[in-house]
């Protein structure tokens, strides 16, 4: 049978308490050995409460694996106790139960740890936060950024931008928003785009973060290389022919000057027309040295020290800062810093960059220029030109790296769209930060 055994046992311990009840009625009746009598008795409440105790054993069990399941604690095992083939039986079913939860879980682990791996290593920041603004979700493209290690809250973000905290906290499910975020002196143009979900009766807000302040200048310099062309092929169809037209011109007067024919009102139209070849030849000069935006060559990228860079440009510009009494100097860590690029393009921009500065702190006091190289915090290399002039207006700012923008009287107002294109070639940026009359920092970061 079934539950022979168990049943077997558990007549004997019936059989046996009933044996030490009869006992002990006897015992309480017919003698006067009160301690054989207490040791009875004792034997009796030990009986039945291990029989209490046998026969609950597979309760005891149930609710062991029950509460297994309850607190997801599948370490539980169920041992094989003697209490016949059915209860072996239960137990076996027990630890598979068991068991295909630990698989269950294990393989949902997994995939969460898979899903984790690829969530941190995608190159788009993402934040997922409830609506308190409590961070349940930071990758690592995110970290980098924002330029922390972690996030508890993105109301922590009000002291690198307000604007972006605002902006987190405002977009609702497909939204999106650029928002600028200056991080040290790198000045970034944050994508930013919201979903919402909802995870255990909680509202999440799944935002994307990714600076295209790089694409943006890519696109900006290709707007304004396409106006160039349009406008130097116009110009040019239009200058070639008055050029041409006043040359024959002029030819034909002074054919009529040698055969005798002339007069002051043909010394006049000669004059004019000269003037005219004159003009038309410096407009042509003037649109070609505009062609250059567009004719930057291919950097020819090499590994140089720029320990040499910076005296060939010191080099370069001493002439300049002893004639506007600038203190010019480098400075770099470490000495032995080297970089990527093409030195002759760097060092066209470095010269503009120079030129610039120590036209701005001319003839002040204490003026000064500084070079400087180091590594960012990112590990890229970092140069920077810092002058102590007069600084740039904020309305300008945004302005200046513009083609044929400028503020400089008889300035072409290429020299610094040609310096970003370069960086541009270099897969690099450059910025500028300015204060007023304290200090103004071009930085090149490659």
């Amino acid at each position: 049978m079934v539950y022979k055994r168990f049943r077997i046992v558990l007549a004997g311990r019936v059989l046996l308490l009933g044996g030490f009840i009869f006992l002990l009625y006897f015992l309480i009746l017919q003698t006067s050995y009160y301690a054989a009598t207490l040791i009875v008795a004792a034997l009796i409440v030990y009986q039945f409460t291990s029989l209490i105790a046998y026969v609950e054993k597979t309760n005891r069990d149930l609710t062991r694996f029950l509460d297994a399941i309850k607190y997801s604690d599948f370490s539980q095992t169920f041992a094989h106790t003697g209490l016949g083939s059915s209860f072996n039986e239960l137990k076996a079913a027990f630890n598979e139960v068991i068991e295909k939860f630990q698989k269950t879980r294990a393989a949902q682990e997994e995939h969460f740890r898979y899903l984790q791996t690829v969530v941190q290593h995608v190159g788009i920041g993402l934040i997922a936060f409830n609506s308190e603004g409590e961070v349940s979700l930071l990758n690592n493209a995110a970290k980098r950024l924002l330029n922390v290690s972690h996030l508890k809250n993105i109301k922590s973000l009000a002291g690198s931008s307000e604007k972006l905290v605002e902006a987190l906290f405002r977009l609702t499910s497909g939204q999106k928003a650029l928002i600028k975020l200056k991080q040290h002196d790198q000045l970034m143009q944050l994508a930013v785009y919201a979903t919402e979900f909802k995870l255990q009766h909680q509202r999440y807000t799944l935002v994307s973060l990714q600076n295209i302040g790089a694409e943006l200048e890519e696109q900006e310099m290709e707007a304004w290389q396409k106006l160039i062309r349009v406008l130097t092929h116009e110009i040019m169809n239009s200058i070639t022919p008055i050029s041409s037209l006043a040359s024959t011109a002029n030819e034909l007067l002074k054919d009529v000057v040698a055969n005798g024919e002339a007069g002051d009102s043909l010394d006049d139209i000669s004059n004019a027309l000269q003037t005219i070849r004159n003009r038309s030849e410096g407009l042509s000069n003037f649109v070609d040295a505009y062609r250059n935006l567009t004719r930057i060559p291919r950097p020819n990228f090499q590994i140089f020290p720029i320990q040499g860079l910076f005296e060939r440009i010191i080099m370069l510009m001493r002439t300049q800062a002893a004639a506007g009494k600038v203190d010019l100097r480098s400075e770099i860590r470490p000495a032995s810093l080297e970089l990527t690029a093409d030195p002759e393009l760097v060092e066209q921009v470095l010269i503009n960059l120079a030129f610039n500065a120590i036209q701005a702190v001319a003839e002040q006091p204490g003026a000064r220029v500084i070079l400087s190289a180091r590594m960012d915090e990112r590990g890229r290399v970092l140069i920077q030109v810092e002058d102590n002039g007069p600084g740039i207006l904020p309305e300008v700012l945004d302005k200046i790296f513009i083609p044929f923008f400028t503020t400089k009287k008889g300035g072409s107002g290429i020299g610094l769209s040609l310096s970003r294109q370069i960086m541009r070639l270099h897969r690099g940026t450059i910025s500028v930060q300015s204060e007023i009359n304290t200090r103004t920092v071009f930085t090149l970061r490659f």
